[in-house]
């Protein structure tokens, strides 16, 4: 062999293992082959106690519920016989979510699990919502009586419920009668509802204005910054803050997923140029209905606790019943920033449209379907982190 091929052959062979070593590192570091383990997992995994229960698991069946960008926006004080929900003001969307719309969303769907749990478990809630002043950081106060175990209908479905970003079965919509389970779900909550966007055409209008509020939010430098905060693109992130939007519950196929974690590290702008076409292909694209939970006064903090108290609801049902839902919340979050700022009213006016009745205003769209694969959970802190002294 020449010494000139012996140095090709030897500089082929360094640049392999080097490449070789270099993937290896990234699929550790990015957890490739650990998806949905790990401490950021386990709550899910703990879910129900497996011993005499004790209020604390309560808070732990709160903190399976779902978040705005995974924010996870609440804290917890137990007392002897009562548990008290409080808003964490730290953990907020800035302008993604200005008018904190979302945040209080976000505890309602906690003390709804926290309302399915309790019965199961052992003990007679009763609640109040906004027990303090208008400035109060608190929610709820749940009163707490003990009780003969009774096994309530969704209880199952807090340890499977899980948003799925993934693609829908267009070719399979939901039925009829199941729209009209939905709708029965919230009748012990007035001030809030659910429409329904279910005809091509009103699907293909939601889809497009859904689309172009997330070209406006990916356009507007803030609100991209404060989404893209709540990125855990790594595994040791992902552990660390066990919270925020994972590449692991982005809905990919394994293949793909596992190529997108070997990559260099994502961007901002190629996580931006990512999730605009998701939406477009994907979460619009593959939606064979669409609905918006309203309320009488979508600014009303305890409307909007109920909101999320029937968002919630929804999804453990709708879970129970092999049906798989995810929130778009682009167009009220463009609303709301044009609320905070004052420009035009360019997405409020088109949710006003879609919700087409002046007595009601628009908190969340979203969508549903019967969806291809299976969703993953998305990691949760634990019930040490969310208590109170």
């Amino acid at each position: 062999m020449t010494p000139a091929r012996r140095r090709i052959l030897t500089g082929a062979g360094l640049a392999l293992v080097a490449a070789t070593g270099g993937a290896g590192w990234r699929a550790a570091s990015n957890g490739v082959f650990a998806r949905g383990t790990g401490p950021a997992y386990e709550p899910w995994q703990r879910w129900p106690p497996a011993r005499e229960p004790q209020l604390r698991d309560l808070v732990h069946a709160a903190t399976l519920a779902a978040s705005p960008h995974n924010t996870q926006p609440w804290r917890f004080r137990v007392r002897d016989d009562a548990i008290e929900l409080a808003v964490d003001a730290s953990r907020n969307l800035g302008t993604i979510d200005p008018l904190r719309r979302e945040q209080w969303i976000g505890l309602g769907c906690a003390l709804e699990n926290l309302l399915v749990a309790a019965p199961s478990l052992g003990w007679t809630p009763s609640v109040t919502l906004r027990p303090g002043d208008a400035d109060s950081p608190v929610a709820a106060r749940i009163a707490l009586a003990r009780a003969d175990a009774t096994r309530h209908a969704l209880f199952d479905a807090i340890a499977r419920r899980h948003t799925h970003r993934g693609v829908y079965n267009l070719a399979r919509s939901p039925e009829s009668t199941l729209f009209d389970g939905m709708d029965a779900l919230g009748a012990d909550l007035p001030d809030v509802a659910v429409r329904w966007a279910r005809t091509p055409e009103s699907r293909a209008r939601i889809g497009e204005d859904i689309v172009a509020a997330t070209v406006a939010i990916i356009a507007d430098r803030e609100q991209s910054a404060d989404s893209w905060r709540w990125f855990r693109l790594d595994w040791e992130s992902l552990q660390r803050h066990r919270d925020g939007v994972t590449l692991d519950a982005a809905g990919l196929s394994p293949a793909l997923l596992a190529l997108v974690k070997m990559l260099p590290a994502m961007s901002p702008e190629s996580s931006d140029t990512g999730w605009l076409k998701a939406t477009r292909e994907v979460h619009v694209g593959t939606a064979p209905a669409f609905g918006i939970l309203v309320a009488r006064n979508a600014r009303d903090a305890v409307q909007r606790l109920n909101g999320g108290r029937l968002w919630q609801r929804l999804h453990l049902w709708a879970t129970s019943r092999g049906i798989a839902m995810q929130p778009l919340n682009q167009l009220p979050e463009r609303a709301d920033r044009e609320a905070t700022t004052g420009i035009e009213p360019r997405f409020g006016t088109k949710l006003a449209t879609l919700v087409g009745d002046d007595r009601w205003q628009a908190l969340m769209p979203f969508r549903l379907g019967y969806a291809k694969t299976s969703a993953t959970p998305s990691p949760r802190r634990a019930v040490e982190d969310v208590l109170a002294g």
